[in-house]
This record gives C-alpha cells, sequence and structure tokens, in this order.
C-alpha cells in the first residue's frame, strides 16, 4: 500500500507544482536525469539479476503485437469514423506504445515487487523503446508525409543510455560476470530515484482539459490501450502459458497508459498535437485504476 501511496503522491506533488511558480527547465531536468542516469543504472541492476529463460521474451514480443494491433484497429476505425489523417497518426502513437518505463516501473514494482520490476525492464527496453526508436518513427514519419532515414533508427537506439546499458548486462550476464555488492549498491540507489522523479515529471505534464470534438477519439484510442489491448495479450498469454510471474507483468505492461514520448513524437511531426496531449493525460489517470485491476484479475 505504501508503494502505491508513493506513486499517487510524486503524480499529485508534479500536478500541484505545475499551477505553481517553478523554475523553466524543470520538467527537461527532471527527464535528464531519469532518462541519463536513473533508468540506465536500474537496467543494469535488474537484468543483470533476471534468472534468464525463453519465457522472458514474451513481454517483449506482446509489447510489438500490441503496436502492431493498435495500428490496425485504429486506422479501420479512423476510416469508418472519419477521422483524419494526423488524428489517426497521433492515436497510432500515443496507444500503440505504452508508458511501460515512467508509469510502468512504479506501478510494476509496487504492485508485483521486485521480481517483477526485472521483467517490466525487458518488456520496456526491448519492446516499447525499440519499438518507439523504429516503427514509432516510421509510423510518424508515414502519416505526417514525410521520410525517415534508417540509419536515424539506428543511431536513436545504439547511442541511447539505457539501451547501453542493456548491452552491456546481457555482456556481463552472459560471461559469468556478476556485479560486487559496492557497485549495485551505487546503481540501486540511483535506480532508486526513477520513480518519484518520473512521476513528478508526469504530473508536471498532465493535461486534462478536453474539447468535445476530442472526445470520442480519445475514447476511441483508450478502448484499446486500457482495454482490449490488454485482453488481447491476456489470452496469447494463457495460450503459450509462461510463468506466472512473467505472465501477469506482460499484460500488466500492455495495459499500461499511453507513453508520454510518444505524444511528444507526434507532436514533433505535427500529428493532431492537442489530441495527443489529452490522449495521455486522461490514459494515465485511468491506467492507476485500471492497471492495479489487471493485477487483481491476474
Amino acid at each position: 500500500m505504501s508503494a502505491l501511496l508513493l506513486v499517487a503522491a510524486c503524480l499529485a506533488a508534479g500536478v500541484l507544482v505545475a499551477r505553481l511558480p517553478h523554475p523553466a527547465g524543470l520538467v527537461a531536468a527532471f527527464n535528464w536525469w531519469v532518462l541519463n542516469i536513473a533508468l540506465p543504472a536500474l537496467v543494469l541492476v535488474q537484468i543483470t539479476q533476471l534468472q534468464w529463460s525463453a519465457s522472458l521474451l514474451w513481454p517483449a514480443v506482446a509489447m510489438w503485437l500490441v503496436f502492431g494491433g493498435a495500428w490496425l484497429y485504429v486506422a479501420l476505425l479512423g476510416r469508418v469514423a472519419g477521422w483524419q489523417r494526423g488524428e489517426i497518426g497521433a492515436l497510432v502513437l500515443t496507444c500503440g506504445l505504452g508508458n511501460t518505463s515512467f508509469i510502468g516501473y512504479p506501478l510494476i514494482e509496487a504492485l508485483r515487487g521486485e521480481t517483477g520490476l526485472g521483467i517490466a525492464v525487458v518488456a520496456d527496453q526491448l519492446g516499447s523503446f525499440l519499438l518507439l526508436s523504429t516503427l514509432g518513427l516510421f509510423a510518424a514519419a508515414w502519416y505526417a508525409g514525410t521520410h525517415v532515414a534508417p540509419r536515424q533508427m539506428l543511431r536513436r537506439v545504439v547511442t541511447f543510455p539505457a539501451f547501453i546499458a542493456l548491452v552491456v548486462a546481457g555482456l556481463l550476464v552472459a560471461g559469468g560476470i556478476e556485479l560486487s555488492e559496492t557497485v549495485r549498491g551505487v546503481l540501486g540507489r540511483l535506480g532508486d530515484t526513477l520513480t518519484p522523479l518520473a512521476l513528478f515529471s508526469v504530473g508536471l505534464q498532465l493535461q486534462l482539459r478536453m474539447r468535445r470534438e476530442d472526445a470520442s477519439r480519445v475514447a476511441g484510442g483508450l478502448a484499446w490501450k486500457l482495454v482490449l489491448a490488454p485482453l488481447m495479450v491476456l489470452a496469447v498469454t494463457l495460450w503459450i502459458a509462461p510463468d506466472a510471474t512473467v505472465a501477469a507483468v506482460t499484460v500488466m505492461q500492455a495495459g499500461m497508459a499511453p507513453m508520454i514520448t510518444a505524444g511528444i513524437l507526434a507532436q514533433q511531426y505535427g500529428l493532431a498535437p492537442v489530441l495527443a496531449n489529452r490522449v495521455v493525460g486522461y490514459g494515465i489517470v485511468l491506467s492507476l485504476a485500471s492497471v492495479p485491476f489487471i493485477h487483481w484479475m491476474m
């Protein structure tokens, strides 16, 4: 219960500070620390502690299925409803890519503990992050009518600090090298800063104002992200029958809130930026109830 209260308190603090005078660039500063320091430290610790098996590939694969399903679902729904191309693109990005790190890590740790957190890292780094840097960029360019070079995708992946940490952790595991208690302790303390700072940053960016014309689009997109996507992943999970913890974390990550970075990507490519912000904001708030419900069901 205390872990869930921490999630709520940090998010609420960010929402409150956003409405008070605060230093310029606060969001950028917190995000820099989270992405460049806390997240790589967390990845190194968690990946080197995991007991690897074939079933650990499923959390990553499931995220790719969620994105593919979102693209098909939103494209068909948008065509029937007469949505604009940019609106469809914004929903494909925000409802196909889950917030499996900034929101996912804190919720998984609170609900499933340290063991679940390691599995959540796999889903995020080999699933959501790689998707954002490859198919996410491609989808954004496609709906914006522009072109993205494969070299740009590759550079984005290999220079991302958490991905570098993932590669280092993989080499350590393959070589049978264990981190010392001192190194693990330092990295663990750095990784512990991710939850409060990430959630505080999310609260600072939360936007919940709704335009009447966006309501049906937000509802349609979140129906996939928070309900249909986890149900799809649950159906496949029951069929392949992985480890119980792997199964639960995978379904929870599949139903995680829309990714904030995906919303930023939609804005950068001019894909209905207001709609993208609304989907992310409402998705985050609703996921604070829907993800614990998925945990309870599992």
